[in-house]
């Protein structure tokens, strides 16, 4: 396939990346990173609105994350059947029906139907993570793919931020925080005020709907290349592969075993460290409200997309792994200093940390990816990587399980200590294997 000077090459990958493709590509990643920040607004929110538990409260993200879990593979037989374009188009068809769904849930004002919209939210998101992560990888050059990747999962800072920023001055409102505001409240005032407090959680959707439109019709109106292993003389000249024969394919890679567990543990890692920080910052200083303790989100993902700035700059010097492995060893240290010192230098730990999360998700990503050699299974193996986002909807709910059960939010951050922990054992495995395999080849 040829398109000014453009070229697919047999294994799907480009001779040269087109820009403006790659760059409406990747705006797609703040997309999804908006949603995901304002999961860590409403798990405050709901916390004392509906007076949950920390393990009751993390449900907002099992609900979320499992969404994803379900959607990976049918979102993967929709690439395999059509094309990237399609399946992207798809999923922001379903990210605008799920965003509109908070009408009904302010107006139902029932923690189920929220989990239900989110969860709804989370079906367009399966699609666009699915087909936007393994394309992004493959929208140019096969050399440059997990720097490409890296590049477009800069972006995904930009959408957290902005995902802050609509809740913190949406949703979160001046005064005291909420517990103390209904701690001095009858229980027929503090069910008036808490169902006030959730018509709140509705105005982020209202604009991201007009903002998802936007870009929809931006993919509808441009081209894409394929992208999809083609021979060169555009025939196929293998039978697709069936879904059975493909995840008996992928089982018996032990890198790629390794790479879904490790892709398992850092999403919920980062998921439960977010989670988790407003409410850290609460417990720890109880002279600020929740709008303020927000700030901290915002600076551990302007963090976060300081340290996908460095590690694209580490990763063109040194190997994604290496840098990963680095990265994990000081998060392990920042975690074990939150989870143990008990001020408010923890809340700031808690944000530091954000700075070494950057290249996990890419690096690991990618390099899984690349493990699978027979092409015919790429879709379905990215399904597969994605479905491993449902270490969001496990890890946060254990950590909340581990705060109930001790009585103590800020020893559970040793859950995430220990996620980390593996990703480090991950990194220098794949470090290990490439210098053995180096010492094979000069042998």
């Amino acid at each position: 396939m040829t398109s000014n000077n453009l070229i697919q090459l047999p294994d799907g990958y480009l001779n040269r990346t087109p820009i403006f493709q790659f760059i409406l590509l990747s705006m797609l990643f703040p997309m999804w990173a908006v949603a995901a920040s304002l999961n860590d607004i409403l798990i405050t929110q709901f916390k004392h609105v509906f007076e949950l538990s920390d393990f009751a409260s993390a449900f907002v993200q099992s609900a979320f994350y499992g969404g994803y879990f379900l959607v990976a593979i049918p979102a993967a037989m929709v690439i395999k059947k059509t094309n990237y374009k399609i399946a992207i188009i798809a999923g922001l068809l379903f990210y605008i029906a799920g965003c509109s769904l908070f009408y009904p849930a302010a107006e139902m004002a029932t923690y189920t139907m929220f989990l239900f919209a989110l969860f709804s939210i989370a079906i367009g998101l399966g699609f666009l993570e699915t087909a936007a992560n393994t394309y992004s990888s493959m929208i140019g050059p096969r050399k440059y793919a997990t720097l490409r990747l890296n590049i477009s999962q800069t972006f995904y800072p930009l959408g957290s931020i902005a995902g802050i920023l609509l809740g913190k001055y949406l949703v979160f409102q001046e005064g005291a925080s909420l517990e103390a505001q209904m701690a001095n409240m009858s229980p027929e005032e503090a069910q008036a005020f808490g169902l006030q407090m959730l018509q709140h959680t509705l105005e982020p959707y209202k604009y991201l709907i007009f903002v998802i439109i936007a870009v929809l019709v931006l993919f509808a109106v441009t081209k894409f290349p394929s992208c999809k292993p083609v021979p060169t003389n555009g025939k196929s000249t293998e039978k697709s592969a069936g879904l059975l024969e493909t995840l008996k394919y992928l089982a018996g890679i032990k890198q790629f075993r390794s790479g879904i567990a490790a892709q398992f543990l850092y999403v919920g890692m980062q998921t439960a460290v977010w989670s988790f920080t407003i409410r850290l910052a609460l417990d720890l200083n109880s002279d600020i409200n929740e709008r303020l303790a927000s700030n901290f989100m915002v600076f551990s993902f302007i963090f976060f997309f300081i340290g996908k700035f460095v590690a694209n700059f580490l990763i063109t010097r040194f190997t994604a792994s290496r840098v990963v492995f680095i990265y994990s060893i000081i998060g392990t240290a920042l975690l074990a200093y939150v989870s143990l010192v008990p001020n408010m230098t923890a809340v700031y730990c808690a944000v530091a940390v954000s700075m070494l999360f950057g290249p996990c998700w890419p690096s690991i990503y990618a390099e899984t990816l690349g493990v699978v050699k027979n092409k015919k299974y790429t879709e379905t193996a990215g399904a597969i990587l994605v479905m491993a986002i449902v270490g969001g909807a496990f890890i946060p709910a254990a950590q909340g399980f581990v705060s109930d059960l001790f009585n103590s939010l800020q020893l559970s951050f040793l859950v995430p200590m220990a996620c980390f922990i593996y990703v480090g054992f991950y990194s220098f495995g794949i470090i290990k294997q490439k210098a053995d395999g180096q010492e094979e080849e000069a042998a």
